[in-house]
């Protein structure tokens, strides 16, 4: 069976689903046909329902938690690895608070735009803009503060800009829990076993990954928005861990806390109740 596979041009995705594209372990029986997309585009595809299986924020998937089960492997979760809010000049929590400052977010469906909209619900003046855009913006003046996500949180202070806010940090504190980012999920048309093998895949994949960490380096090189080595690894040790292997209870628990916590205060719907795990 053919499956569509749809993950992010970013070095953690890259080097989690480097096996299943180069074929370097068993897929049992499956084949799968690969897209490489900013993240808001995969969100945007799962809304859609376009994907068989995608990675995808976790924001997103309170909008289309009926079409689609979370694998149990392929999550970016895990504790200080947040998004972080940033500035060129010095500004304060309360200044945002105030609302009146103009905010880049990294896209409307983003975990990032759900932690920041928790954590500054009267902050409203957001534009779009794609991730790897946002520090520029602010350096060019056309943004107050800007929410940065994957390599940003690498290169933004050799740039010269602040860290406002680290809002994994906040919601850490907040909660107690590992911040969930991002998961795989697929489509809940699809066949059980097929379900299963697939799942299995990943975790595989993943597991590979860990274990033969150079493997995937000229994959991962291909798609980064930043080259150098040491920020790559930085990146990947920041997201891989071992919630991407396997969620356990205590990230399952992490997510449908964010999907509640975000339901109860409005920002997305009631559908998030239906949350299922693989």
């Amino acid at each position: 069976m053919i499956l569509s596979l749809a993950f992010s041009p970013c070095p953690n995705d890259c080097f989690m689903f480097d096996a299943i594209v180069n074929r370097r372990i068993d897929l049992e029986g499956l084949e799968f046909t690969p897209r490489i997309a900013d993240i808001e585009a995969l969100n945007t595809a799962a809304l859609a329902g376009e994907a068989q299986i995608t990675k995808l924020s976790y924001h997103a998937y309170a909008y289309c938690a009926g079409s689609y089960e979370i694998l149990a492997a392929g999550s970016a979760l895990g504790r200080n690895c947040g998004p972080l809010v940033i500035s060129k000049r010095r500004i304060s929590s309360d200044e945002i608070a105030t609302g009146a400052l103009r905010i880049a977010i990294p896209g409307k469906c983003t975990t990032a735009n759900l932690l920041f909209s928790a954590a500054f619900p009267t902050a409203r003046d957001k534009t779009e803009l794609k991730f790897s855009e946002i520090e520029e913006a602010i350096l060019q003046g056309a943004f107050d503060v800007g929410v940065i996500i994957h390599e940003s949180r690498f290169t933004y202070r050799a740039k010269g800009l602040n860290n406002v806010v680290d809002l994994g940090e906040w919601w850490e504190r907040t909660t107690g829990c590992p911040i969930p980012l991002g998961g795989v999920v697929i489509s809940r048309t699809l066949p059980s076993d097929v379900k299963d093998r697939a799942n299995r895949v990943v975790r595989h994949s993943v597991a590979y990954a860990q274990a033969n960490r150079h493997d995937s380096l000229p994959f991962v090189r291909r798609y980064a928005q930043e080259l150098d080595e040491r920020v790559i690894y930085e990146h990947i040790d920041l997201y891989v861990n071992e919630y991407s292997r396997d969620l356990r209870a205590e990230g399952r628990r992490a997510v449908m806390l964010l999907l509640d916590r975000a339901r109860t205060i409005g920002l997305t719907p009631e559908t998030s109740a239906a949350a299922s795990f693989l």
